[in-house]
């Protein structure tokens, strides 16, 4: 097996099972620790995976965020609640901005059910999806494609968004702590950024499973949306602090 097709294989097995041990890893592929060894370190310097001590896991920390089809495994119905919820602050006729992220692809269907709508996005799921679909105007923003988040990112992304104005933006983010999002990726929070910039409303989904933890890069303080749609699984205690800050939040249960 080439090493290049080994890597991908190391990759899609951490998709399925999260964490794995170099003795695994060396016994899966039939080569030894040492050549393990190599091939997690290429794919660490890619940013898909990071090691730990004898093996590597595809699970998110402070400074790493998973692969996006790991993640969407992940509290997906919860997520898929929270897209629909977020959804309803959209009216036929007006122009959204939708960001990459595992709960931003969940919107899918409830965008086509809102037709006519001008969906502005980077997310490379809802692009393929919503290609082609009558009543969908579909702004494509281009950039660099990063497989780890199935999305477009960078100083093309960037620029076309200067240009750009939607009625509302959609987006997600990977951490909360207090009342401040964060994000693991420096490229991927100024596209979250500049989608905020750019549009005259928005809103925040997130899990509850979001709240009560950080990463590297700050992205914006709470208040900098006009709602955050989560899920009354959200503690109680952080919810009314929340309030207490002014912040609007909306859970997906709510009528």
């Amino acid at each position: 097996m080439k090493p290049e097709d080994r890597r991908q294989e190391i990759v899609e097995l951490l998709v399925d099972l999260g964490s794995a041990s170099l003795d695994d890893l060396s016994r899966q592929f039939g080569v030894s620790k040492m050549t393990i060894h190599r091939d997690l370190d290429e794919l660490e310097q890619e940013g898909l995976l990071r090691k730990m001590r004898g093996g590597a896991t595809i699970e998110a920390s402070g400074q790493f965020e998973s692969d996006f089809r790991y993640r969407m495994r992940s509290a997906g119905e919860e997520k898929r609640q929270i897209a629909e919820r977020a959804a309803r602050f959209l009216e036929p006729g007006m122009s959204v901005m939708v960001d990459d992220g595992s709960t931003s692809q969940q919107i899918l269907s409830a965008l086509i059910e809102l037709r006519p709508l001008t969906v502005i996005t980077n997310n490379h799921a809802l692009i393929e999806g919503l290609a082609g679909t009558s009543g969908i105007e579909l702004v494509a923003l281009g950039g660099t494609y990063s497989r780890k988040f199935n999305g477009f990112f960078g100083v093309v992304t960037l620029t076309a968004l200067t240009n750009l104005r939607a009625d509302v933006a959609l987006l997600s983010t990977s951490a909360i702590d207090g009342h401040t999002a964060f994000h693991q990726d420096q490229e991927v929070l100024e596209v979250k950024r500049r989608m905020i910039a750019c549009s005259a409303r928005s809103y925040l989904m997130a899990d509850h499973g979001k709240f009560g933890r950080t990463a590297l890069h700050y992205v914006t303080d709470l208040d900098a949306f006009d709602g955050v749609v989560t899920s009354s699984a959200l503690p109680e205690p952080r919810a009314a602090a929340l309030r207490d800050r002014g912040i609007a939040l909306h859970f997906h249960e709510e009528g």
